[in-house]
């Protein structure tokens, strides 16, 4: 319901606008048809909600709401029954709806007269008919009807009458023995209720006091008690037997029908209200009230004894019948209202009503019932009868009344309570000062005389004399309580009335009782008539004032003087009662009674001289002084809380208030100034004994107080309104007079006394913190060790009270800060070195003091916060103003006392209000500057300058968004006070400061800004156009410039379209909307003109609405097309973001509620669209505006920071960005599916995931800036970041696994660090346990990065690589200097901090990491495997970042033990399997970590069967040779990458059945056109295959693909051929000649068991392509007896035969072409020595592209050539350029196409637009520096540099691929070159352990780099060029990222090892390729090795010398 509610609150404010809400809430009440029904529970909310709405718009247009509600209230006879009301609603339920409805509608009916009417007309025919009803529930009618009598609504006057006879006919046997059904109708005597509510009433008696008429004929049941008795009770009230009458006859009474009664009397009360009756009605109305008043007189003076009814039922009644008396009285005093006031009857009338009233008034006051609740409602409804009465007749009931009030106020003083000084003094006696007051006040004006007797009669009765002292001898009595309460009556009316004249009359009879009379001597009375006169002075009447404060001095002075006398020792407590509580509470209540300023400076200088003379008095005197200043002091503080310490003061003031601190620090009345309590002797409070003075100047200082903490908090008020107590600029402290004069004389504390002095000197030195020692203050004497002992305490507590917040009035320009008094005591000249050391320690105790406060509530919010943060930015900016003072040392103490404040309270960096400042004051003249002085002016420049300086680097060292928005926007701020330029000061200083990601010597360390993401932030921040992806120097100066402008120009824009709007008088509504929305932007929906008709606000507000409302509509235009995939212009968004951010500040100040909607919608716009946008150019522009916001408008940060949060969250829920968790966006680890990494092969995402994380990458920069900047002062927004890092951090894991978010993710991890941090420094104590959590929460997703395989990635940003090694180290860092306290913990390492453990008790288990035993040492070990991680993860980036830097920074490390990687295992493994495999994979050789982990996943088999690289850890040969039970867990393991599984297919493996299952079901589970790429690997599985596993697979996917068969059978082909002649005779081995035989045997079997399984439709497909090729192939063979010459007429002759038959036929070598054609002329036999290759060209179309789209394509057929190690390398060339692909590394590789078609035959593809190395050289003379310069143009040219970068990056490739296949005869004819300058190697039939000559290797080099390639990649020719830099870096970069997936090339050689290669002829090329990729290095030493690689291929002679060998033999080209 409370949500119904507010939703209404919510429509109501513009229900135009939520009118389908409001239809919605409509749509959901209850419909009645006439018939009883059954609502629900919602429906009576809807009912409730609507009649709700219509309280508060009443006058709404829509008519719906009104007919619901009139609808309702139709039905309410219908609710009657039970069975209309849901189940579950009670009686109290009913009633409770039924209030509250009905109070809807009065409201409703009050405010329209439409809808009161109508209600109106209801109304009375639903209570006649309630009535006259004699069935349904009677207890919903009674809760009806008592909601009806509170709330009432409106009846017609015609039904008034008629209500009002029936409610008085209701009942006619109220006495009766038995109840009566509730309500029962007329009576039965009555006639019928038509004709009783049509006629005339009947029997109405004029007389008033006639009780026995009847209506209707009837006699009605309205009679008293009294009535029904007779006059035997009158006549023999005493009587025993008519007082049991009586009894009897009140307890005959039912208590239901005395509540009938009271809601009967009540109802027609209201009916009076609203409407007029007829009068003899009224007059029988009127009768009954009457008589009932009687009969409460005779009912209040039963006695409780009498009767006879049990206790419990008796309250009961007695409360049921008073609230019947209480409403007969009510009702009683309403039917006056319409009395005529002239008439003598009428006069008569009023006359006994107000005697019966006051009569009952006594009665109750004499009552035994005095003291419920009920009775003292009814004595205050009677007294506001007579009150009522009273006004009426133009006072003349004045005399009358008086006289019969004076002894009803006696009496109730009588009985008021005397033991209290409260104000809660009875609800009666409230009751009769209520009514006095108006009396006196109608009285006042009407008729004074009787007000004064009245008056004067109350006050002179406290003057008589008690008879008591006539007597002799006797001891006296006490006071009356009469006489006491009197004065208190008379003190309050005075207070309440106001007027001099009456305190005038008053206080002179106070007064001489106080001096003359009965309370001239100590009693109660004097101290109540001590109240009363205070309480009279208070009012502020000056004559009054001044006699009593003259009164209440001599008083006090008085009671001083006794103490010590004879007299003293006999004195009655009521002397110390005035003297320690009346008097002081006089002065405290005259204090704060007094308004008048000129009466409160008269006052202030009385009370400080008082208590001067009060502590010279009392030093004396044989008591401690505290007990006589003491209570004085609240006093004192009360009529300081508005003085103003920083005005001008008059010196006699001035020493007045030194005096008063003298004697408070020599009384020991401060409150202790030391947080730690020294050991002091005990000081005796008594005031017979004095004590020690030295005990008690300790005892000041350090503590316990020991006296009235009331007294405590008093000087601490008094501090803030104390001046400095400096009285004179010249010697203040050398006049030893006058601090002389200070003792008594009589003192022992006076000049002389060494001791005394000492101990004052003692207790100063403590006070300043032992700053200065006792030996130090020898020179100064006892009394100024005590006024500094006084300033010390002044001005210490001035800072602990407030924080040291001075009481500034608001005229007030002067600053405060108390700094600016404390700072008034150094300005004195010629100090003594002493007093001076002590004045500079007061200086720092007190700044110490301001520390303390301050630090004592930072984890405050709300208010208080906010006050701590006005406390630090005023004390701050008074010591940056204070710089500037002439005096050195107070420059010195400013900028000593400034820096700390800096270093404990960063947030202060950021202050707009400081910073303004600071600047402000480096180029204006110091304000002191008074005299020329040039010398003083440059020191203070140049001190500002310095400090200026400081301030900025420091900020922008940690918050560099941020200090550069603030430094903008007192750039813009510089404008608007029309300074086109910053001075030359200004610009000189900022000019110098430049930040950027490359090293900054502005600031030592690590600081915030050096995270890469912060200060790719800061870039955006600035405004300035950088290439945030690469290195960059931000000049703060000229940015910010940039940037201001900018921001003003856009302010500009907004103030100049507002100023021309309001000008356009007579410009229409569409003219000027018009104007408007082709000033800003030309797209977005149109607002239309009438959109804003129904404003009726100023044009301003117009204008500013409709604009807001244009930007909302703009940027969900935006929002809209980022959504559907359309680009967002950068410039228009950004100018768009800018307007609407300069439109938003300009509008901070408006309250309009439309405005501030819009203004909350366009404000969520601007911090969401960069969200959704996700681009880093949107999120560039976010950055700029969220500072611009943050910066300008400090206050919206909460709103800013809230709206980021909500929308981070989102980014998570959908997936983008660093949360893109979906496989598609996991980069390498997604494209090298299923090759080289398990699982599905996943469709590429259309938009690059990189750009959308370093989107987020830029948005958490600004996150972290905001971090700092909060992280102090703010603990709403600090909790606004822990709820994003508690949703970022929940588990399950939600973040992208690119490797391109490294850095991001560490960032963030960095930030969550930075937060749970925020525990240690006390702003989130109290969330200790949840950052404790948090911090869990960041260690576990910190860890889940690893659990994965360490990955690489590149971009074209030069600095991104740097980037991402700079956040993991900082990261890593932060671990290293992380010291955060571990959690409370039990023995068992249980968590519990403030009673919440964070670990079950039960089974110890962790919401975080699960079961555990030890929580602290779990902890510790997963902190330091994770920055074992993290530090090799570093490692890893900064290799990548710096690839030929060839330094090692892991060699200072220590190493780590075995046991130590067996800790690092077990605790990977316990957080998460897959961190222990990944922990191996980064260590692969380390054997201790790769054993543990080992026994690890075969004891912990059954929980990783989902984690493929868990596999070779249980499967292996050794398991496959004892046939493990381990391995019958794999048809259950997740499926692994082909290669793999290709492993597992070789013989050591055996063809064990389990792991073949496991590899076939793998292999079925990729689609088999992935498989294809494995053919060769696959054909030899087939010499393994003894259970026909492998073929069958084979049969199955060709059946599922033809392609795949197609190139199954090519591959089976090509296998098949014969040995070479005399090669059986070389076998050495027979088993492996059988088993190669038999293989070959199979070959034809399985070509034709795949023929056999086609389908028509695919027989058809391979029968026309193997036709085609066989026929393009055979001409090779055609060609072979053709003379040489003749070769390319008869190629042409038979190409001419061939045709395509279909447009299905597909290029063997490239299946995703198509076949379209043959080029006849294209034919050309190529050189061979003894067969005929053939080149052919194709005519080919793409598979999935424009089939008109034709291209040629080259192949060469080869007869005679095994291609089957051409296909090997160049599938390894292929894997290869697939890494290099998925890391983004922009190394070139072309693998071209090659498949073997047949024995000895193949189709190579050619690779198009190339020539060889040496075919260039036939044409061209010179090397490829010459050739490239003829073919690209100039060295330098774009197009020669763009054909180096291309030859770069190929070159770098192949060095890559060189070093792993290690390939030979690397000629210029196996070299080529493509059009665009790129290098393509081919002709790889020496690779691995072969090499030409013999297997001679003279080619030593690893691979060719000859003289004329160093040309282009190294220029300089001494390998220190840039280019040759970034070749090596290609090299290292793509050697690292190929020896990541060493295994899958590995096992893809591997498979081949059988095949009988030449290549695997000799040595071991397995091992060998294994250690070229030299697993056993760390990255840097590879990368190192690859260095050493290239560095020996540079040129080497061996290379020069083979191209020599092969241009002398076979004539190549060198």
């Amino acid at each position: 319901m409370d949500s119904l509610i507010e939703l209404c609150d919510l429509i109501s404010q513009n229900p135009v606008k939520f009118s389908d809400k409001l239809s919605w809430i409509c749509g959901r009440c209850p419909t009645f048809d006439g018939q009883l029904l059954k609502v629900t529970r919602s429906q009576l909310n809807a009912v409730l909600a609507v009649a709700v709405f219509l309280s508060k718009c009443p006058n709404y247009q829509e008519s719906r709401p009104k007919l619901l509600v009139i609808e309702f209230i139709k039905s309410i006879p219908l609710s009657f029954n039970s069975s209309f009301w849901p189940q579950s609603y009670n009686v109290a339920a009913v009633t409770s709806f039924y209030s509250d409805f009905l109070s809807y509608v009065c409201k409703a009916t009050d405010a329209s007269s439409e809808l009161s009417s109508e209600v109106a007309g209801l109304i009375g025919d639903i209570l006649v008919l309630v009535y006259r009803k004699k069935d349904g529930d009677i207890g919903i009618i009674k809760a009806f009807l008592n909601a009806l009598s509170k709330n009432f609504p409106p009846v017609l006057p015609s039904d008034a009458d008629k209500l009002v006879r029936i409610l008085i006919n209701s009942y006619d046997t109220t006495f009766s023995s038995s109840p009566v059904d509730f309500p029962d109708g007329s009576p039965s005597q009555s006639s019928p209720p038509s004709s009783s509510s049509s006629g005339t009433t009947s029997g109405i008696v004029d007389d008033a006091t006639s009780k026995g008429s009847g209506v209707n004929g009837s006699n009605y049941a309205w009679k008293s008690t009294v009535d029904m008795l007779g006059t035997a009770v009158g006549a023999n009230e005493g009587g025993q037997a008519s007082s049991q009458k009586l009894i009897a006859s009140f307890e005959k009474e039912s208590v239901d029908n005395l509540e009938k009664q009271e809601t009967a009397f009540k109802l027609i009360g209201h009916i009076l209200n609203k409407s007029q009756i007829d009068q003899k009605l009224l007059e029988q109305v009127r009768n009954i009230a009457r008589e009932q008043i009687q009969s409460m007189l005779a009912f209040l003076k039963i006695q409780k004894f009498d009767w006879s009814e049990p206790k419990s039922s008796l309250k009961v009644r007695i409360n049921t019948k008073l609230s019947v008396y209480q409403a007969a009285a009510t009702l009683q005093i309403k039917s006056l209202i319409s009395i005529d006031s002239d008439g003598k009857s009428s006069k008569r009338l009023l006359h006994g009503t107000l005697a019966l009233l006051i009569e009952a008034a006594e009665a109750c006051l004499f009552s035994v019932w005095r003291k419920l609740r009920v009775c003292e409602e009814l004595f205050s409804s009677l007294l506001a009868g007579i009150s009522q009465i009273a006004v009426t007749r133009g006072g003349q009931l004045l005399r009358v009344l008086l006289i019969r009030f004076k002894p009803l106020v006696l009496t109730i003083c009588a009985q008021a309570q005397t033991d209290t000084w409260g104000s809660n003094r009875g609800v009666m006696y409230e009751s009769v000062l209520k009514t006095s007051c108006e009396i006196i006040e109608f009285g006042w004006s009407k008729d004074r005389s009787p007000i004064d007797t009245f008056i004067m009669g109350l006050a002179t009765s406290i003057r008589e004399r008690n008879d008591y002292e006539e007597e002799a001898g006797r001891d006296r009595h006490a006071v009356p309580t009469v006489k006491l309460n009197i004065i208190r009556l008379l003190a309050d009316l005075t207070v309440c009335v106001n007027k001099p004249e009456v305190i005038d009359t008053m206080l002179p009879l106070f007064i001489e009782s106080l001096e003359e009379g009965d309370a001239s001597t100590p009693g109660l009375l004097r101290l109540r008539l001590l109240d009363a006169v205070s309480r009279m002075a208070s009012l502020g009447f000056e004559k009054s004032y001044r006699e009593a404060v003259v009164l209440l001095t001599r008083s006090y002075l008085g009671k001083l003087s006794s103490i010590g006398s004879a007299e003293s020792k006999t004195m009655v407590a009521e002397a110390t009662t005035e003297r320690v509580e009346t008097l002081p509470r006089g002065f405290l209540t005259i204090a704060g009674g007094l308004t008048n300023t000129k009466l409160r400076l008269d006052y202030r200088n009385r009370l400080l001289s008082l208590c001067s003379d009060v502590g010279l008095a009392a030093e004396s005197k044989s008591g401690s002084g505290a007990d006589f200043l003491g209570p004085l002091l609240p006093s004192v503080a009360e009529i300081c809380s508005d003085f103003d310490p920083t005005m001008d003061v008059e010196p006699s003031l001035l020493k007045l208030f030194r005096n008063l601190w003298f004697y408070i620090a020599l009384f020991g009345l401060a409150p202790p100034i030391l947080t730690a309590a020294a050991p002091t002797k005990y000081v005796s409070t008594s005031l017979n004994s004095a004590g020690s003075v030295g005990s008690v100047a300790f005892q000041a200082v350090a503590g316990p107080y020991m006296w009235n903490m009331e007294w405590s908090s008093a000087v601490q008020r008094i501090s803030q309104g104390t001046p400095p107590l400096v009285v004179s600029s010249v010697k203040w402290l050398e006049d030893e007079l006058e601090l002389n004069a200070l003792h008594n004389p009589q003192s022992r504390r006076g000049s002389g006394n060494d001791k005394a002095a000492v101990t004052q000197r003692t207790a100063l030195s403590a006070a300043l913190g032992g700053r200065v020692e006792v030996s130090a203050m020898s020179t100064i004497s006892g009394v100024k060790a005590t006024y500094l002992l006084a300033v010390a305490f002044l001005e210490i507590i001035r800072f602990s009270s407030n924080g040291g917040i001075l009481n500034c009035g608001p005229s007030s320009t002067a600053s405060r800060s108390a700094f600016s008094c404390v700072f008034e005591y150094l300005k004195s000249p010629n100090l003594m070195p002493a007093v001076f050391q002590c004045l500079s320690a007061i200086v720092n105790r007190a700044f110490d003091t301001a520390l303390s406060w301050l630090e004592d509530r930072v984890s405050e919010t709300g208010n208080v916060a906010e006050l701590r943060e006005s406390v630090l930015c005023v004390h701050a900016c008074f010591l940056i103003k204070s710089m500037s003072q002439r005096e050195e040392h107070i420059r010195d103490s400013s900028v000593s006392l400034l820096n700390q404040i800096r270093e404990k309270f960063p947030q202060i960096l950021w202050n707009s209000s400081c910073l303004d400042l600071l600047l402000l004051s480096v180029h204006n003249d110091p304000p002191s500057a008074l005299v020329n002085d040039p010398a003083y002016v440059a020191t203070v420049r140049s001190l500002y300058q310095k400090i200026v300086r400081e301030w900025i680097i420091v900020s922008l060292s940690y918050a560099p968004c941020t200090s550069q928005g603030l430094l903008q926007e007192n750039l813009c701020k510089a404008n608007t006070w029309q300074r086109a330029q910053p001075t030359t000061d200004v610009v000189s200083l900022l000019s110098e400061i430049r930040i950027g990601t490359g090293k900054t010597d502005i600031w030592s360390g690590t600081r915030t800004a050096n995270i890469p993401a912060v200060m790719a932030a800061a870039a955006a921040a600035s405004g300035a156009n950088f290439k945030l992806t690469e290195a960059f120097n931000l000049e703060v100066l000229g940015t910010g410039v940039v940037s201001a402008t900018g921001k003003c120009n856009y302010a500009g824009e907004i103030a100049g379209m507002r100023r021309l709007y309001e000008n356009m008088e007579s410009v229409n509504g569409q003219d000027s909307e018009s104007s408007i929305s082709s000033g800003i932007s030309s797209s977005g929906p149109r607002i239309t003109p009438g959109a804003y008709s129904e404003q009726t606000q100023p044009r301003k507000d117009s204008f500013d609405e409709l604009l807001l409302t244009r930007f909302v509509r703009l940027l969900q235009k935006i929002v809209y097309t980022a959504e559907k995939g359309g680009e967002v212009d950068k410039s228009s968004f950004r100018e768009t973001c800018s307007q609407a951010t300069a439109l938003l500040l300009s509008n901070l100040a408006s309250d309009s509620k439309s405005k501030v909607e819009s203004f909350s919608q366009l404000l969520r716009l601007l911090c969401w669209c960069p969200a959704y946008i996700s681009t880093p150019d949107a999120m560039e522009t976010g950055v700029f505006i969220w500072t611009w916001l943050v910066s300008a408008a400090p206050q919206l940060g909460s709103l800013v920071l809230a709206e980021l949060v909500d929308a981070w969250l989102w980014t998570i829920d959908t997936k983008r960005g660093i949360f893109a968790s979906e496989v598609r966006y996991f980069g390498p680890t997604a494209k090298l599916r299923p090759h080289l990494t398990p699982g599905e092969p996943e469709m590429q995402p259309e938009k690059n995931p990189i750009d959308q994380i370093i989107a987020h990458r830029l948005w958490l920069g600004f996150l972290i800036d905001r971090f700092e900047v909060i992280r102090h002062d703010s603990v709403e927004q600090l909790l606004l970041l822990g709820r994003m890092l508690q949703g970022t951090t929940k588990l399950p894991w939600k973040f992208s696994r690119h490797p391109a978010a490294t850095g991001t993710f560490f960032t963030l991890m960095l930030l969550g660090l930075k937060f749970c941090a925020c525990q240690s420094q006390g702003h989130l104590h109290k969330f200790k346990p949840g950052l404790q959590l948090l911090e869990d929460r960041i260690y576990r997703t910190s860890l889940g990065w690893f659990a994965h395989e360490p990955e690489w990635y590149d971009t074209s940003n030069t600095n991104f690589a740097p980037s991402e090694a700079q956040s993991v180290s900082v990261f890593v860092q932060h671990l290293l200097n992380d010291r955060v306290d571990p959690p409370h913990l039990d023995a068992k390492g249980r968590g519990n901090e403030n009673g919440s453990s964070l670990i079950d008790t039960n089974d110890h288990h962790h919401p975080v990491w699960g079961p555990m035993e030890n929580y602290v040492l779990g902890r510790e070990k997963r902190k330091q495997l994770l920055l074992m991680l993290c530090q090799h993860e570093a490692d890893r980036l900064e290799v990548w970042a710096q690839p030929i830097n060839s330094k090692d920074n892991t060699s200072s490390r220590s190493k780590i033990s075995s046991e130590k990687w067996i800790e690092y295992a077990r605790t990977a493994f316990s957080v998460d399997p897959r961190i222990a495999f990944s922990t191996v994979a980064r260590f692969p050789i380390n054997s201790s970590l790769k054993g543990e982990v080992t026994q690890l996943v075969q004891s912990h088999i059954l929980e990783i069967r989902s984690i493929p690289e868990a596999l070779p850890y249980f499967v292996n040969p050794k398991a496959v040779d004892e046939n493990s039970t381990l391995l019958q867990q794999l048809p259950h393991w997740a499926a692994c990458s082909i290669t793999q599984a290709l492993e597992f297919l070789t013989p050591a493996y055996k063809g064990h059945p389990r792991v073949m299952a496991y590899i076939l079901r793998v292999l079925e589970s990729y689609p088999p056109e992935r498989v294809t790429f494995f053919m060769p690997q696959l054909v030899q599985a087939l010499r393994y295959d003894e259970e026909k596993l492998v073929e069958g697979y084979l049969l199955r996917a060709a059946h599922r693909s033809d392609i795949f068969a197609h190139i199954l059978i090519w591959h089976l082909q090509g296998e098949s051929c014969e040995p070479e002649t005399g090669k059986e005779s070389k076998e050495k081995d027979t088993a492996v000649a059988l088993k190669n035989s038999s293989f070959q045997e199979l070959l034809p079997l399985v070509r034709q068991r795949i023929i056999d399984s086609f389908t028509p439709k695919a027989l058809d497909v391979f029968q026309r392509e193997f036709d085609f090729f066989d026929k393009v192939t055979s001409i090779s063979g055609v060609l072979f007896p053709v003379p040489k010459e003749e070769r390319r007429a008869g190629i042409r002759r038979e190409l001419e035969k061939i045709e395509p038959n279909g447009d299905d036929l597909y290029l063997p070598t490239a299946t995703n072409k198509y076949v379209r054609g043959i080029q006849v002329d294209s034919g050309i036999p190529l050189q061979s020595a003894a067969k005929v290759p053939i080149m052919i060209t194709f005519n080919v179309v793409d598979k999935d592209g424009d089939p008109n789209d034709i291209k040629p394509q080259a192949c060469i057929f080869k007869v005679g050539d095994d291609c089957r190690q051409d296909v090997l390398a160049l599938q390894v060339i292929s894997l290869l350029k697939d890494i290099f692909e998925a890391v983004g590394l922009n190394l070139y590789l072309f693998p071209y196409g090659v498949l073997p078609t047949g024995p000895e035959r193949g189709i190579i593809e050619v690779v198009p637009n190339t020539r060889s190395r040496s075919q260039m050289g036939e044409t061209t003379d010179g090397g490829l520096y010459e050739i490239f310069q003829q073919d690209y143009g100039t060295v330098g040219s774009p197009s020669f540099e763009a054909a180096r970068e291309n030859f770069v990056i190929s070159s770098a490739g192949y060095a890559v691929a060189s070093l792993l296949l290690q390939p030979k005869d690397r000629h210029n004819g196996n070299l080529l070159f493509d059009n665009v300058g790129r290098l393509v190697h081919i002709d790889f039939g020496f690779i691995l352990e072969t090499s030409p000559g013999g297997n001679m290797r003279f080619e030593s080099a690893h691979f060719k780099l000859s003289h004329e390639m160093t040309q282009l990649l190294d220029p300089s020719g001494v390998m220190k060029s840039e280019t040759w830099y970034h070749f090596v870096s290609l090299c290292v970069k793509g050697y690292l990222a190929a020896r990541s997936h060493m295994d899958g090339i590995i096992n893809t050689v591997l498979m081949m090892i059988d095949s009988g290669l030449p290549c695997f002829s000799r040595g071991d090329p397995i091992g060998n390729l294994r250690k070229r990729f030299h697993p056993e290095m760390s990255e840097r030493e590879a990368a190192n090795f690859m260095i050493r690689t290239c560095t020996d291929a540079y040129n080497k002679w061996t290379t020069a010398g083979y191209d020599l060998i092969q241009y002398l033999q076979q004539g190549i080209e060198k």
